[in-house]
């Protein structure tokens, strides 16, 4: 029987096809963005890791090859350092994971004010050519004057050294947030000690300037006292007790 595509029955089959191919279309297209996305933020990912370790990724250098030589992500559980061997850490979406009842808790003292802090977190070793351990990059956020605050830490094989540190988000007042991404500024972070004889964090940006041999202050910036306050907060709750604290004693520990 022959089909006639101007009967009723013929439309409706025609329509449903359209339909049908256009949606197979839509579908085949979002798989692709998603991918492409996901792509972007994996490299943006890469990028900071390896600047924020203070790895030379200028010119020409391939920086997916040097971090997939150099850099061992891992899916660290906050509370007990244990790290998830079975994740996928490169995808794993932290900021959803914090807002996310089922996988993170109310900080118990929230001085960085992230309102909630997911189960798990973000770590990465970071080796030298010789295979020997570079330093530990670490995720750290907190609330500045308008914004979230969002960078990384890279610690020292000491774990308490700072090697370097890389702001690469925030929406702080337009010409007074922007020593956030001044290396003049974050350069002075290199050397710096988080933890006191003790083992308290002990890191600050200081108001007025840190005085002379001063292991734990950082200068403040004139004007953006609360910006540089928020920074300051970030790091005392992400290398503390709620933050990387656990893991980091596991690591001297040597048992991850």
């Amino acid at each position: 029987m022959a089909f006639k595509k101007d009967t009723v029955v013929g439309t409706m089959i025609f329509t449903i096809i359209l339909c049908l191919s256009c949606s197979f279309m839509i579908t085949g297209t979002a798989e692709v963005l998603k991918e492409r996305k996901l792509a972007k933020k994996r490299d943006e990912l890469k990028r900071y890791v390896l600047m924020a370790a203070d790895v030379d990724i200028s010119g020409d250098k391939d920086f997916r090859q040097i971090f997939e030589k150099s850099v061992t992500p891992l899916l660290v559980e906050l509370d007990t350092g244990v790290v998830d061997t079975e994740a996928n850490v490169l995808d794993f979406d932290d900021r959803m994971a914090a807002i996310n009842p089922e996988t993170s808790s109310k900080p118990k003292k929230d001085t960085a004010k992230i309102r909630s802090r997911a189960d798990k977190a973000r770590a990465f070793k970071v080796f030298d050519d010789n295979g020997q351990l570079h330093a530990v990059v670490l995720p750290i956020y907190g609330k500045g004057l308008w914004s979230m605050i969002y960078g990384y830490v890279a610690v020292k094989p000491d774990f308490n050294t700072i090697e370097n540190v890389v702001f690469y988000e925030h929406g702080e007042t337009p010409g007074i947030g922007d020593f956030l991404n001044d290396t003049e500024w974050t350069d002075k972070f290199k050397g710096k000690q988080l933890f006191d004889e003790k083992g308290k964090v002990s890191f600050k940006v200081v108001k007025g300037g840190a005085k002379a041999g001063d292991v734990h202050g950082v200068d403040a910036v004139s004007g953006a006292t609360m910006t540089g306050r928020g920074v300051q907060r970030a790091v005392q709750f992400w290398f503390g007790s709620e933050g990387f604290e656990t893991f980091l004693h596991k690591l001297k520990a040597s048992e991850v």
